[in-house]
């Protein structure tokens, strides 16, 4: 978890691969991206069969071609988009400025957020063409591309939705400025207030002194007597 103001107290630290790989973050991104090869691949391979009235091809989704077009569009920006979040991620431990720090966790939760939902209409309008889809030659033989295509939307949008969570909880973490007052006062709670000074004015009873010319006072002075009447 990133510290207060988005973890920029630890601007520069040295990268550990093995600590990185391991992080949720970076395994939901591996997964997501291997989510959407699983998604666009098999439409682009065997998502276009032939057509019964003709040689020319037609989507394997009821004939949609939107359909095709949208799947492959969904899963090539997922592609796209794990791997530049993931040099984000890479590059994020070198960003000192707490604004560019910023920047960078709001364009993950947008964009985590947004393709999360666009997994979920990918998912329906697919589910909804093929279940639309005349059974057939082409069909048949093209109907384990596109059952994998709908399963992998399926698992893209459990993986986003997770990846928006990872997001959202960085950015409140790192918006949470009372993390970073306590952290300022932490700092300066080991500082010790210097101790009263010796010799102020404040003497013990051991110390203590006669006033001054008290010894050379004389209640009957030499060379004076009191008169007797």
């Amino acid at each position: 978890m990133e510290g207060a103001s988005f973890g920029a107290g630890r601007a520069g630290a040295a990268l550990d691969p093995v600590s990185f790989a391991r992080r949720p973050q970076t395994l939901l991104r591996v997964a997501s991206w291997v989510f959407s090869i699983a998604v666009f691949g098999p439409i682009i391979n065997e998502g276009y069969v032939n057509a019964d009235s003709g040689p020319e091809l037609r989507c394997v989704f009821n004939g949609n071609a939107g359909a095709c077009r949208f799947g492959v569009v969904l899963g090539l920006g997922a592609f796209l988009a794990c791997a530049f979040f993931l040099l984000l991620d890479l590059r994020f431990q070198q960003i000192s400025s707490v604004r560019d720090r910023r920047r960078a966790v709001l364009l993950d939760l947008g964009f985590s957020g947004l393709w999360s939902f666009l997994w979920f209409v990918g998912f329906c309008f697919l589910t909804n063409q093929w279940q639309h889809t005349a059974p057939g030659p082409g069909t048949t033989q093209a109907g384990d591309a596109a059952r994998a295509a709908i399963a992998f939307s399926f698992f893209s949008i459990l993986s986003w939705v997770a990846l928006t969570v990872k997001a959202l909880q960085r950015f409140r973490l790192g918006t949470d400025m009372s993390l970073f007052a306590t952290e300022q006062l932490s700092t300066g709670a080991g500082q010790a207030y210097p101790g009263y000074p010796v010799g102020s004015g404040v003497e013990g009873t051991e110390t203590y002194q006669s006033p001054p010319f008290t010894e050379t006072l004389d209640t009957s002075p030499k060379g004076y007597q009191v008169p007797a009447y």
